[in-house]
């Protein structure tokens, strides 16, 4: 999990029995959140130093907090997160500032890994021509890129008249794409400065300790951080998007080029929901398109098939209904094993991509009705219908399929629904197909069932419902 200190004497708790032998020992504040009472005087504290990391907007404040804790005689390293985020005037401001409190470095931290050899080098050349001679130069990478190791190889082969600092860690483990393996680094620096290090001393600390870390939480390059940082942004923007399940990677870097100014490394969850929403809501005229529903299903009994287990598991139950009156199959983003699909219901842009193969070979007897925030590879599709219309905007999930496609049923005239595989939300395990899986957290799941069941109940008043599968929502 995590340790939390909130002040310096935590350290010796913790630390104070261990041979410190040349180690510099240096803690870290994320500047706000640990108050200058907090901190002991140097001198009656295990710690050497201490780094601040803060955002530019506050770099001001920091820096006047950085003051105290030289004061208090330790030596301080400013860390300027999201180093990309400076406009030259900005960076040259915070040299100003950090040229009269004469720190013992200043960091350039590429929060983000966004950072090319030549951006890079662009920002090194900024601090290192302005910053006073007797403050050190560092740089703290992250490897969205792949790039943390090459950055720092270049970094230190500028010969400059200061101190330069490169920050590395064991296995490169660290936050999100992790950082410069320091491993790598050592043997870096022992072929070409001739340094000593020992590198299988890392590597035995690697063995013996962070793989234990590494099998349970994996760092490193992902394709989900490559994608925050190809478009500069924030990862949260990205989790955001990918965690609604609904979008194809195609969709979702056409969302985050919306993305603009400050907001894109600043967080902003209400702006990302409204980017989503005015994403999907692609207007389309379906008129035509249902009246030409209408026609099929107005006064008929309709099964609609959900992807969850429980479609194979209770397989007889599903045929046996199918097969008792003259009855319509509508499926639900996937196209079911058991029975065949008169229709399949597509609102979602990703299980489209999954499918685009099979759909090609499937029995053209299946007409796909698909919402409108789906784009068709080529041609378009049998019926598509406005999905603005079927959206519920004040629920958790605006965009449920089942909801959608019982907003549809009820706008054709159905005379009577019977639910098969839609097995409501639980942990884990929610799909028939592995790859349609998604990761709820026990809280989450039950106010989504609750949501559904209150929905589904209140359709009850519009036409006949019937569950034939087992399911936890409760109608």
């Amino acid at each position: 999990n995590r340790t939390i200190m909130p002040d310096t004497e935590c350290m010796r708790k913790i630390f104070g029995t261990l041979d410190r032998k040349q180690a510099m020992l240096v803690g870290m504040i994320d500047y706000g959140t640990c108050s200058i009472e907090h901190i002991q005087p140097c001198s009656e504290s295990y710690l050497d130093g201490i780094r601040v990391i803060f955002k530019k907007h506050i770099r001001r404040e920091a820096i006047a907090y950085c003051k105290q804790l030289k004061d208090l005689g330790y030596k301080v390293f400013v860390q300027l997160v999201s180093i990309t985020s400076y406009s030259d005037k900005e960076l040259l401001d915070l040299i100003d500032l950090a040229n009269e409190l004469e720190p013992y470095a200043v960091s350039m931290v590429d929060t983000y890994g966004l950072l090319h050899q030549d951006s890079l080098m662009h920002y090194f050349e900024i601090l290192n021509h302005n910053l006073l001679p007797g403050i050190g130069l560092g740089y703290h990478s992250h490897n969205n890129f792949q790039l943390g190791y090459a950055n720092c190889i270049e970094m230190l082969s500028h010969k400059v008249d200061r101190m330069v600092l490169v920050d590395a860690t064991l296995y490169g483990m660290g936050k999100s794409a992790g950082n410069t393996p320091i491993e790598l680094l050592a043997m870096h620096m022992n072929e070409r400065y001739d340094k000593q290090y020992q590198i299988s001393q890392f590597l035995e600390a690697i063995d013996s300790n962070i793989m234990n870390f590494y099998r349970a939480t994996p760092w490193g390059y992902t394709m989900f951080f490559y994608i925050a940082a190809s478009k500069d942004c924030h990862p949260s923007y990205v989790s955001y998007l990918m965690d609604k399940g609904t979008l194809s990677l195609k969709s979702i870097n056409e969302i985050l080029e919306k993305l603009e100014g400050d907001k894109k490394l600043l967080y902003d969850q209400q702006l990302i929901e409204k980017l989503y929403l005015d994403y999907q809501k692609i207007d389309v005229n379906d008129e035509k398109d249902i009246e030409e529903l209408k026609k099929m299903f107005a006064g008929k009994e309709v099964v609609l098939v959900g992807p969850g287990p429980s479609v194979e598991l209770e397989s007889d139950k599903i045929v046996a209904y199918q097969k008792d009156g003259d009855k319509l199959v509508v499926s639900v983003n996937y196209l079911p094993d058991v029975v065949r699909a008169d229709y399949m219901f597509l609102s979602n842009a990703k299980r489209y991509v999954q499918m685009a193969t099979a759909l090609l070979t499937a029995n053209e007897e299946t007409k796909i009705i698909a919402t409108s925030n789906v784009t068709k590879t080529s041609g378009s599709f049998d019926y598509t219908l406005r999905y603005s219309d079927l959206l519920d905007e004040k629920a958790e999930i605006v965009d449920n399929s089942l909801i959608m496609l019982l907003k549809v049923m009820r706008s054709l005239g159905v005379k009577k629904v019977g639910l098969a595989g839609f097995d409501g939300y639980k942990e884990e395990k929610n799909y028939i197909n592995p790859n349609m899986e998604y990761i709820f957290n026990k809280e989450k799941a039950k106010k989504l069932n609750a949501y559904v069941s209150e929905v589904i109940t209140s359709m009850k008043n519009d036409f006949a419902i019937e569950v034939i599968t087992d399911t936890l929502y409760e109608i």
